[in-house]
């Protein structure tokens, strides 16, 4: 069988969550299926300029079919999601910012019109974007949708109601996406499947090397992804600035991944910008703990990451995602403000035999969840029921 992905970004140099899970998928699916991507020509998901050539080219030995993005990102474009998010509009009002939001590929869509028989399956991932907002429905007959969905503002407006009834199947990340999807659209009658990820983690990686490259000497706890004000970082760095005035002992705040906000100088948070995914791992591991304050998640691949390694988590519990890690897991712990952050972390810090204790159970959870066999046998069974039987 040969099957497309239609993602927004993909790359190696291209770090998001929902674009990494992409080449993760694509990459372990690939001796079982013929694959192609099809994607932008962009690389940051800020501006959408183009950064790779377009046309077809490999990714790690998957072939990769780029389009140009024809604009950029609307340099207003927050302000503009503010206004849509709090005021009546219409659905050009809609349409108009699924466009300020890019990236937008007219070829790609042209694309996928001219050559739809010539694929026998379609996986759209994430529901935001437009390619998957007006790609998905070209092709719907023999569509599949990875939506990497939250409760979040832009889930609520009225160009995705049609988008969540339009796919043969869906595949979900976590049994909290699922059924807040399903509340929210009605799409019970929609085969779909929890399917997550596959986890993959060095055996031993090698912390004290990341000490030394980023000259840590204390003990420290690690935040892992884009550093910005969406991932809810700016509450992170103000809770732990409060936190080290409450609490003398030597501790470092590490953030690994891209800033989008200004950070504090202080000696105690050390930004290391991207790094590769031995840095990555280096920096889990020898974490006390790894901080996500993330209120918007679908999955968190950061989080069953530091599960895996042995590193206990402390996050946000907004998230319904990830109160339900928590929740199965017994290995994390989640707050809601700044006292619970306060006491959960002091309780961690203080306690490593608690932190023994989370770390079995956190590698156990892993283990028995998100391995890569259970991931490619449910997308096998998707995929070939949807070609073998047209109605399914």
């Amino acid at each position: 069988m040969c099957i497309a992905f239609v993602v927004q970004r993909y790359g190696l140099e291209v770090g998001g969550g929902a674009e990494l899970h992409c080449r993760e998928i694509v990459e372990h699916l690939s001796s079982e299926f013929e694959v192609e991507v099809l994607t932008t020509c962009a690389q940051d998901y800020v501006t959408w300029e183009n950064a790779y050539p377009p046309g077809p080219g490999t990714v790690n030995g998957i072939p990769v079919r780029r389009f140009p993005t024809v604009r950029t990102r609307e340099a207003k474009f927050g302000a503009r999601s503010a206004w849509l998010y709090s005021h009546p509009h219409t659905l050009r009002d809609e349409l108009e910012w699924l466009y300020a939001q890019g990236p937008v590929v007219p070829d790609l869509l042209r694309y996928l019109i001219e050559h739809h028989l010539d694929y026998d399956a379609f996986v759209f991932f994430t529901y935001i974007y437009y390619p998957t907002v007006l790609g998905l429905r070209l092709v719907a007959d023999r569509a599949l949708l990875v939506p990497t969905a939250h409760d979040e503002p832009p889930i609520y407006l009225d160009i995705y109601k049609a988008l969540f009834h339009a796919p043969r199947a869906i595949l979900y990340n976590t049994v909290e996406e699922k059924q807040f999807l399903e509340d929210l659209f009605s799409i019970e009658y929609i085969p779909g499947e929890v399917v997550g990820i596959g986890i993959d983690v060095p055996k031993c990686p090698d912390a004290q090397s990341f000490r030394r490259r980023y000259n840590i000497y204390t003990p420290y706890v690690v935040y892992v992804g884009r550093v910005s004000i969406s991932k809810s970082c700016d509450t992170l760095l103000d809770y732990f600035i409060r936190y080290r005035t409450a609490h003398p002992d030597p501790l470092t705040l590490v953030l690994v991944g891209r800033v989008e906000i200004p950070i504090p100088k202080r000696p105690d948070i050390v930004s290391v910008g991207f790094v590769s995914d031995e840095d990555k791992f280096n920096a889990i591991a020898g974490a006390e703990l790894f901080l996500l304050p993330s209120k918007f998640e679908s999955l968190s691949i950061a989080f069953l990451e530091s599960l895996a390694l042995g590193t206990p988590v402390l996050c946000d519990g907004t998230s319904a995602v990830l109160r339900g890690h928590c929740r199965r897991s017994n290995a994390a712990l989640y707050y809601l403000n700044y006292p619970e952050f306060e006491s959960s972390l002091e309780l961690l810090l203080g306690n490593p035999r608690l932190r023994q204790l989370l770390e079995r159970r956190g590698k156990q959870y892993v283990k028995s969840t998100y391995t890569w066999d259970q991931v490619t046998r449910k997308y096998r069974r998707l995929l070939t029921e949807i070609v073998r039987n047209p109605w399914w």
